[in-house]
């Protein structure tokens, strides 16, 4: 039977992740929605400041080194762009971070071609359901992959793009906070979910990281 993430105790933390040619749609997206929905989102950048794929700038809270291996985080979220994304491949400590969270079944949200790390660091089973942009689909076929707008398997949350960073991020409020508060910032922003916005609740079977990937 699908389920969503298991209900863990909550900080109320998210950590959202930004480097060099991060997708600002989906950068300022998740973060607006979120931040209205009374969830803390701490935006932790390679540099002090950080140019996105479209020139716009954008000044995180803190470096990507100020982050602490013992905090705890309800969702660490990885918008798209792909120079971005290819600049936290290579970071280890980013690397470091995203495997104690899969370690403490925390959320991992990925949208764009953010959801690659998840195929580059091991993070998940190939039972995983999950989707992205369409360019890197090829990157992600030894997992089990969707066309939904959204996808959510246990603690891994994948979207396709910019055109459903709005969807992903109100999926993100139902889930940290609940469906009334989701509902509501839907109204207040005057969003009309589209027909063909899907968002997908698959069941893995996976229960623990152990043996990953299989």
């Amino acid at each position: 039977m699908p389920r969503k993430p298991k209900p863990r105790e909550r900080t109320n933390e998210t950590l959202l992740l930004m480097a060099y040619g991060a997708e600002e749609m989906e950068t300022v997206i998740i973060i607006d929605i979120l931040r209205r929905a009374g969830v803390s989102v701490r935006v932790a950048g390679e540099n002090e400041i950080v140019t996105c794929s479209r020139g716009v700038k954008i000044i995180p809270d803190v470096l990507f080194d100020d982050v602490l291996e013992d905090e705890y985080f309800d969702a660490i979220i990885i918008p798209g762009g792909s120079e971005a994304v290819e600049s936290l491949a290579a970071h280890p400590h980013i690397e470091k971070l995203l495997h104690i969270q899969q370690k403490r079944n925390g959320i991992i949200a990925a949208i764009c071609a953010a959801p690659t790390l998840i195929a580059h660091f091991g993070l998940a089973k190939h039972s995983t359901a999950l989707t992205s942009h369409p360019s890197v689909e090829r990157l992600l076929t030894k997992f089990v992959y969707l066309q939904d707008s959204v996808v959510i398997d246990r603690n891994i949350i994948t979207s396709r793009g910019a055109g459903t960073a709005i969807e992903f991020a109100l999926t993100l409020v139902e889930i940290l906070a609940d469906s009334e508060t989701k509902d509501r910032i839907a109204t207040d922003i005057v969003y009309t979910s589209p027909k063909n916005a899907e968002v997908a609740v698959e069941n893995s079977n996976e229960e623990t990281d152990e043996n990953l990937p299989v």
